[in-house]
């Protein structure tokens, strides 16, 4: 089976191919040829990742399926949410001079900087659209939030996120230790098993 997953992202890639039976390929954007910008307009992840595996059918007709992933702090009211991957570029409190992940970062832990209430979540939702239907999985992964980096692996806010159970941020997991815990293990593994009972 292939399947076209709506990212250029290698290490969102290395992660899901590392979940799925060989039985699936799993094809990025640029290998299936698409250059043209993914529509992402929405402010819930639920709407993003229907968009983009929309958007990716509608110009394929390919099964393909999209993800769309938030870590939610608790005591920011849920935030950076569907903002977490450009939350340095948007709102009042902006760090442009500084690459996007670590200013993603440093403006998280300046607003938890006297915060004691550190409970957070990663979500992902998986928007599948197989045999022109379309399917959603979710994926959520509880944890806290660190009072500084830890760990070179991963991406993102992973030297930030300590998940429940855990004395490692994700960022200082192999990863095959972040897979047993992760948001989108978790959801990735709710459609694998669905893909495996078709």
């Amino acid at each position: 089976m292939e399947l076209i997953f709506a990212t250029n992202n290698e290490h969102k890639l290395k992660e899901i191919r590392s979940l799925v039976d060989e039985k699936i390929q799993i094809l990025s954007l640029s290998q299936a040829g698409i250059t043209t910008k993914i529509p992402e307009d929405f402010d819930t992840l639920e709407e993003n990742a229907h968009q983009k595996a929309g958007f990716i059918h509608s110009l394929t007709g390919k099964n393909c399926f999209a993800d769309d992933t938030g870590l939610e702090v608790t005591a920011l009211d849920g935030e950076p949410g569907v903002y977490s991957a450009r939350y340095s570029r948007i709102g009042e409190l902006r760090f442009p001079e500084m690459e996007i992940n670590e200013g993603n970062i440093h403006k998280l832990l300046f607003k938890l900087r006297n915060i004691t209430n550190r409970n957070a979540r990663f979500r992902t939702v998986i928007s599948l659209i197989i045999n022109n239907q379309e399917f959603k999985f979710e994926g959520i992964a509880k944890g806290t939030i660190l009072k500084k980096n830890r760990g070179k692996e991963g991406f993102g806010y992973d030297p930030v996120f300590q998940p429940e159970g855990s004395r490692l941020s994700f960022a200082e997991m192999t990863l095959l230790e972040k897979n047993r815990l992760s948001h989108r293990a978790k959801a990735m593994e709710k459609l694998v098993d669905f893909l495996n009972s078709l």
